[in-house]
């Protein structure tokens, strides 16, 4: 049957009715975890913003693949090529190799084990004869016998027996733990047995797919008549074009910044070379290697007289004490190498009135610890000095102050353009004080043996040579585009090396051995120099920190930030070369339309069938600042295609923050990438979720762009990092959106309210039907609370951005006007509306909806955390969500723990009596006194002292008693501690019979 162009042009995305949100997030999780063995990262972790690549594919996949009417079996073709079902975790687990015979003997039932086993014996007890006698052959791990695979069994009876063992681990979370990620198995091997069935589902399409290009290829013509197109015109790092096109899709990549632009390049032409052009890539790296090695060689200034060669240079800065007078160090720490256990020790030199820093190795455990408090602490230089201590705030020795008009500043000297080191009366100096040196006997092989050792008066004179070669050549290198002479803009980060340290121009925070070296490197100007020079300046400057658990400095922006520091380690042209060229991974992509333009959102040129966007909503992180660093290096001599693109940050044209302005630019960005897609085009967009108020603002963003939101998942995308503090949460809501329906829509919030509340009823029914059904032939549903929560917003958002007035108003001129602080709009209360017509259908397993419906936002909290808890649930972004769609004022008070992946609520056990005041959230509430009552059922109070104490403390004892009953049952039922539940049962016995009794 031949394909039918357009057949499915009208046809609803699968992604608009379901997703497999929970596995999706697992796997996303599962590559975030990765870290460095992420695909993109090789070309540098400094792009915090990359959305998972397993994410990028399952959005896109679902937004071509159509609705049949049967939801289970789409779904299940869906998790097929996503490698989520039984076969495709059989065969990732076989690959990993995380089960061990004894593991899988154990786990299943043979009639015939030997048929896959052997065994080995070493100074058993056994014989072979009572060995295969068992039949149970994990019997087999006693001592002195191991069992392993027998070496004629081939791959397709192991996979047999994975399946079989897999099947009997209780989650997906369990099983997709054991697996390589899906991309990391090989992709024809993998899906072999994938195709069959997904050419049998859809062959009244006419689709005959063997490979991925092959079915996007022609879902995109039974859509929109050709290959389908994926635009991203916030393209970041790269993901959204790179994995769009991996699996087969034309791309079209921009973004105003053009180090986004040159990532997104490197991950399209370098991790998605060919094998043939990887090679050609590499050989490249070795010669520009081997160039600038012979150069450095030549100066002679990282070889000591010895032959050993220079790794890593250590320093401090230095500063003179305001009360003795003395040039003190400063570091807050003196510990050079944890593992060796190597310290740099402090000695005073009385007649130079400064302090010596002699390095010593394999120092005791106590010196290790006096080592650990350097001399800056909180705040302040602190040192000893004939037995005396001294402390001087950091601020007095900088000189802060603030003006009456609230200006601020420092005492500290601005440095110049010509300036690449401190000047002798600078308030801090730079003082070099240890270095690692690779002996020379090991400097030829793989594993290179370390030392480190104090510096020596000829350390010194390579120093000072280093110095005055960059003083000889600085202002050429500059004015050639192999230094950096940018002045550094203030900003939001931007300031801070300004103020801390009075830098200025962005090359001084490099040392001289640094910028001598990236002299060297910046001669050769290839697009993919650009890109590996790029990726080592973020391990290689004065920022970056000496990381004294793995001896070596940690990365620039590691927390997206330009943080200064008292001490500082670099590179050397071993350590640097080997995190420059460390390697990358490499995935070949299809012959495939690939498009790269650095441009502003708005200034489309180009169509695109699916845009998926991450915009830099309410982002901490500012790019379009410290990016600065880089376009400092770059910008001067960039090549093709490089040099199609501004270097330059345009901060005035970042879509950046929130507020009016913020909302205004999206509207632009989405309205144009709206009008620059056919009419049955979708839009994705990323973004994280907060509070109803962004919401809120999404809504009139995506009004005013012309679109409709038609489906919204909750995806756990993150791991616990520092970025995670402040705003940040765990998760994205994924939106799928549509063009409005064209002509005029007029709503009133009377009509639209019961309208809303229909749409999320019916929604989140259907996706619990589904899961019902799932639940029963699998054990495990598909959508967790969180889908339903998101389910429930996006069904209100669907009916609302079908409107083009609201109650007489324009919904353009809505999104677009000034927003009074503290205003509650029309909008927000219907967002609202939706959010607790969605919660008031989440009734807790076990819970009467007549007790749900009268709960308060916190006792709903804790009851259906605890619900949640007994499913496993452990996300903080579970807690962070459900107090927000619940309007907790304070969630973090019922809480035990609140790490990222290990949260939990406390235990009845562990509230103490400040927890349950009246001045709580938690204390005047039905369940606070009902956890009061359990504790003291717990202390061995009576429990009708107990019941007397509930009635003198609710006034309205009697007409709430049937709900504590249902609570106690409740808890009785779900509590984690055994002892609770039995005083639940207690307590709700004697609540029952007071009914009983009439009482």
């Amino acid at each position: 049957m031949a394909l039918t162009p357009f057949a499915l042009k009208d046809a609803p995305a699968l992604i608009e009715a379901v997703f497999p949100a929970q596995k999706v997030s697992f796997e996303a999780q599962k590559e975030r975890k990765a870290n460095l063995g992420q695909t993109l990262t090789g070309l540098g972790s400094y792009w915090k913003g990359r959305k998972p690549l397993i994410l990028v594919r399952a959005i896109v996949l679902g937004s071509l693949l159509p609705q049949t009417g049967d939801a289970e079996a789409d779904l299940a073709i869906f998790e097929k090529l996503m490698a989520f079902d039984d076969e495709g975790l059989a065969r990732r687990a076989l690959v990993q190799g995380a089960l061990k015979p004894k593991d899988i003997a154990a786990r299943t039932e043979l009639n015939n084990p030997w048929d896959y086993f052997s065994y080995t014996i070493k100074n058993s007890r056994f014989t072979a004869e009572q060995i295969e006698s068992w039949c149970c052959p994990f019997d087999a791990d006693k001592e002195g016998v191991t069992l392993r695979w027998r070496r004629d069994i081939e791959e397709r009876d192991k996979l047999v027996l994975y399946r079989k063992a897999l099947a009997t681990f209780a989650s997906y979370e369990e099983k997709a733990a054991l697996c390589k990620r899906p991309e990391e198995v090989d992709q024809d091997w993998l899906y072999a047995p994938v195709w069959p069935a997904v050419n049998r589902h859809y062959a009244h399409l006419g689709i005959e797919a063997h490979s991925f290009p092959e079915l996007i290829e022609q879902l995109g013509i039974l859509r929109y008549g050709h290959r389908p197109r994926v635009g991203d015109t916030f393209c970041g790092g790269g993901s959204i074009p790179f994995e769009s096109a991996r699996i087969g899709c034309d791309v079209y990549a921009s973004d105003l910044n053009p180090i986004a632009c040159m990532l997104t390049w490197g991950a399209l032409n370098i991790i998605g070379a060919s094998p043939e052009r990887r090679a050609e890539i590499e050989q490249a790296q070795r010669e520009v290697a081997e160039a600038v090695d012979k150069e450095i060689t030549a100066l002679g200034i990282e070889h000591d007289e010895h032959g050993n060669r220079a790794k890593a240079y250590l320093y401090c800065l230095e500063t003179r004490c305001p009360e003795t007078g003395w040039m003190v160090p400063m570091s807050p720490s003196w510990v050079i190498s944890k593992s060796r256990n190597v310290i740099a020790k402090l000695i005073p030199d009385q007649e130079n009135e400064r302090f010596n820093i002699e390095v010593v190795s394999g120092v005791s455990k106590e010196e290790m610890q006096a080592a650990e408090k350097g001399t800056v602490q909180d705040g302040a230089l602190v040192y000893e000095l004939d037995g005396k201590v001294y402390r001087t705030p950091i601020k007095t020795l900088r000189g802060d102050y603030r003006l009456p008009d609230g200006t601020t500043g420092n005492r500290l000297r601005r440095w110049e353009k010509h300036d690449f080191k401190p000047r002798p009366d600078d308030i801090f100096r730079e003082r070099l004080y240890a270095i690692q040196w690779i002996k020379k006997e090991t400097l030829d092989k793989s594993r290179q043996e370390t030392f480190f050792a104090s510096v020596t008066e000829a350390d010194l004179e390579r120093e000072r040579k280093v110095e005055q070669i960059v003083a000889d050549n600085l202002t050429r290198w500059q004015e050639e585009g192999l230094l950096p002479d940018m002045e550094i803009e203030p900003g939001y980060n931007t300031d801070q090396p300004i103020r801390e340290r009075g830098w200025t121009y962005w090359h001084h925070l490099f040392n001289a051995r640094q910028l001598l070296l990236f002299s060297r490197y910046f001669q050769y100007s290839t697009p993919e120099d650009y890109v590996f020079n790029a990726k080592s300046l973020d391990w290689n400057a004065r920022i970056a920190n000496w990381m004294n658990h793995w001896e070596k400095t940690n990365n620039v922006f590691y927390n997206q930030a330009l943080n200064t520091f008292y001490n500082y380690g670099i590179r050397c042209f071993v350590s640097h070369e080997a995190g420059r060229s460390f390697g990358f991974a490499n995935s070949p992509l299809p012959k495939v339309a690939k498009y790269i333009s650095c441009h502003d959102a708005t200034a489309l040129e180009a169509s695109s069938d699916l845009w998926v966007t991450d915009p830099p909503y309410a982002d901490a992180v500012h790019y379009h600042e410290i990016t600065e660093f880089f376009i400092a290096w770059l910008r001067k001599h960039p090549p093709k295609p490089f040099d199609e693109w501004t270097w330059d940050s345009r901060r005035a044209l970042a879509i950046k923050g929130s507020g009016d302005d913020f909302r205004r630019g999206m509207v632009d960005a989405y309205r144009a990438m709206a009008e620059h897609m056919p009419d049955n085009g979708m839009q994705c967009v990323m973004f994280t979720h907060q509070d109803t108020g962004v919401w809120s603002d999404m809504v009139g963003i995506f009004w005013a762009a012309g679109l409709q939101v038609v489906a919204a998942w909750y995806i756990a995308t993150e791991t616990t990092s520092e970025l995670k503090k402040g705003g940040y949460v765990q998760g994205t809501v994924i939106l799928m959106l549509r063009k409005r329906p064209a002509g005029e829509r007029a709503g009133f919030k009377q009509r639209i309210l019961p309208a809303v509340r229909a749409e999320v009823k019916r929604q989140i029914e259907t996706m619990m039907h589904l899961n019902d059904e799932v639940k029963d032939k699998h054990g495990e549903p598909v959508f967790n609370d969180s889908d339903l929560q998101m389910a429930g917003y996006a069904a209100a958002l669907k009916v609302l951005t079908a409107y083009t007035t609201i109650g007489g108003e324009d919904v353009t001129r809505f999104a677009l006007r000034p927003r009074a602080k503290g205003e509650v709009t029309v909008v927000d209360e219907i967002v609202q509306q939706a959010a607790e017509a969605a919660n008031s259908l989440l009734v807790p397993e076990g819970l009467g909806a007549e007790t749900w419906a009268r709960l308060s936002g916190i006792q709903r909290f804790y009851l259906r955390m605890m619900d949640m808890e007994t499913t496993g649930a452990s996300k903080l972004d579970n807690y962070q969500n459900f107090a927000k769609a619940f309007r907790v004022q304070d969630y973090a008070r019922v809480m035990a723990d609140m790490k990222a992946n290990a949260a939990r609520l406390k235990r009845v056990t562990e509230f103490t009596s400040r927890d349950l005041t009246d001045s709580t959230e938690i204390g005047p509430t039905w369940l606070g006194h009902l956890i009061i009552g359990l504790q003291q059922v717990l202390a061995e109070v009576e429990p009708q002292a107990v019941i007397q104490q509930l009635q003198q403390n609710l006034p309205d004892f009697m007409e709430v008693r049937p709900l504590l009953i249902d609570m106690l049952s409740f808890m009785e039922r779900k509590a984690p501690e055994t002892t609770v539940r039995e005083a639940a049962e207690v307590l709700g016995a004697r609540l029952k019979n007071l009914r009983a009794l009439g009482q």
